[in-house]
């Protein structure tokens, strides 16, 4: 494997190398192409300037206006020394009938050409010519007489051979040009692989896309959500079960936090503003175990990455085992009041005081009788009565006067029973809370008062009361005076309390001083709401 991926790195290296020489190559072809193109430019424009020298000889002019015999053999001496001079392959003189008065095989001096004139519009004219001496770099000019007369046409021509050669001299030196810049992008292709290397922390392109699968198919088939933020608290990676939890979207990724959710303790929870470990976030409709933890690389820091955890099935089930944990304890309560009073009626008979055991027993009676009596008269609901019935119990083994105001009236079937019960419920836990370490005497007073408009609710105790300036925080979650070593998180209490009477449409007032009274106002006539009894906090 090892093997396999150094050979597949070297092949990412030799194809740099490959792609780069090619360009060099190419480059350099294409660059002596534009000279040889260049220099036949140039070797055309110096044949058009020796053929315009030519046609200005006198002795030229004068021969090929007046044709004086042996103008010819003048004319063919001056040629001759001209194209050893010149470098030229030939210089042809023509006359008017496209005769030849030279050229450098004598044989065919006296021949005519085979080339129309093109100089007749008086113009130099350059191009290549393939003529009996080979292609050359060809340059005519008029050729005029002294009195003005156009009499013939010199032409000039400088062998390709000449201009491959000037070519030849020039390449080297553009060559070692090219090899050095071939050489800097070999050492750049180098430094470049090195830097990738060093960027993807040693990783080749297999082991890059095996993480890349292994991250899918890990982010996306786990149960819990996980959102990535970067240095700037901008989404980076959002799973399926993170939209799903925060009711986000794939375009969230890139997006800065702010963007993608509303200001609340969500927020502040996902950008670690007021979070220990695992903490718990209600929303309106889960129950969330949030972790945030930041995530640094090489000794700097990248961003953070969170976890959310579906808690709301199991914050159900522990809000009814709360309740059956409740019950129970009521029922030990009253298991160990009974087996107490029961020892002191043995002990009165036993010591011979019949009457005063009877009358013990009629006193017990009758205070039992009257609580039970009392909640009856004031509330038919029989899930009501029962929750106070087991609050009650709870309240005397802790010490604490449970007391019924009188203007309490509760109707048989009243609307959002469910909610009420686990209102209520909160209400009396957190009073009870409240005064776990408040002297005695210690009580708690419950109104629940019902007409045709809204039900009610308060509940008051005498308590050390409500923090200055904290009324509205305790209900939000995680907030709790309550920071025993060793207890279980709390704080969610009063934050179940505020989001139910916020679903059915109620208001929840908090007065304090001394202690503290919670009074919830639920309007009547509204579609209840199915909720259950929420985890006394």
């Amino acid at each position: 494997m090892r093997t396999r991926m150094r050979k597949l790195s070297s092949q990412i290296l030799m194809a740099q190398l490959v792609i780069l020489a090619a360009t060099i190559v190419i480059g350099f072809l294409l660059f002596a192409y534009g000279e040889r193109a260049h220099l036949d430019r140039q070797y055309e424009a110096r044949a058009g300037s020796i053929a315009s020298a030519v046609s200005a000889v006198p002795s030229i002019r004068s021969c090929m206006a007046h044709e004086v015999p042996g103008c010819t053999a003048t004319i063919q001496d001056i040629a001759t020394t001209i194209r050893s001079k010149t470098g030229a392959s030939y210089v042809v003189v023509i006359d008017m009938h496209r005769v030849r008065h030279s050229h450098p095989n004598p044989a065919l001096i006296g021949q005519p050409v085979t080339e129309p004139i093109v100089t007749v519009d008086g113009q130099v004219h350059l191009g290549a010519d393939n003529g009996s001496t080979g292609r050359s770099a060809n340059g005519k000019a008029p050729l005029y007489s002294p009195a003005g007369r156009m009499v013939g046409e010199v032409s000039v021509g400088i062998k390709e051979s000449s201009v491959s050669s000037a070519l030849a001299k020039q390449l080297p030196s553009y060559a070692t040009w090219f090899a050095i810049a071939l050489a800097l992008g070999t050492l750049a292709s180098f430094g470049l692989a090195a830097h990738l290397k060093r960027r993807t922390f040693g990783l080749e392109l297999d082991e890059i896309s095996q993480l890349l699968q292994e991250r899918e198919g890990m982010l996306h088939g786990i149960r819990e959500g996980v959102i990535a933020f970067d240095r700037r608290d901008r989404v980076s990676v959002v799973n399926d079960e993170a939209q799903r939890l925060l009711g986000l979207r794939v375009s969230a990724i890139g997006q800065h936090l702010n963007d993608v959710l509303p200001d609340g303790r969500l927020r502040d929870a996902l950008a670690g503003r007021g979070i220990r470990g695992d903490d718990i976030v209600l929303t309106d409709d889960l129950c969330l175990v949030i972790n945030r933890m930041p995530v640094t690389v090489a000794g700097r820091p990248h961003g953070a990455v969170v976890t959310l955890r579906d808690r709301t099935e199991v914050a159900g089930l522990r809000s009814e085992l709360d309740g059956e944990r409740g019950l129970t304890d009521s029922l030990r309560a009253q298991q160990h009041e009974f087996a107490n009073r029961l020892h002191a009626v043995a002990g009165l008979l036993q010591l011979g005081y019949p009457d005063e055991a009877l009358d013990y027993v009629l006193q017990i009676q009758g205070t039992a009788a009257d609580f039970d009596n009392s909640l009856r008269t004031h509330i038919e609901a029989p899930q009501i009565v029962g929750l106070l019935l087991g609050k009650a119990a709870e309240a005397s083994e802790r010490g604490i006067d449970l007391v019924i105001a009188p203007e309490t009236w509760l109707s048989e079937s009243p609307e959002k029973v469910q909610a009420l019960t686990s209102i209520l419920g909160n209400l009396i836990d957190n009073a009870f809370a409240a005064l776990a370490t408040v002297p005695a005497p210690r009580s708690v007073v419950i109104a629940i008062v019902e007409d045709e408009r809204e039900v009610v609710i308060t509940v008051a105790d005498n308590g050390p009361g409500i923090p200055e300036g904290s009324e509205r925080m305790i209900f939000r979650d995680g907030y709790s005076t309550n920071d025993q070593a060793g207890a279980r998180p709390r704080g969610l209490g009063l934050a179940l309390v505020e989001r139910l009477v916020t679903k059915l449409g109620g208001s929840t007032i908090v007065s304090g001083g001394p202690g503290a009274t919670f009074t919830v106002r639920l309007p009547v006539g509204q579609s209840a709401v199915s909720v259950g009894s929420g985890a006394p906090e």
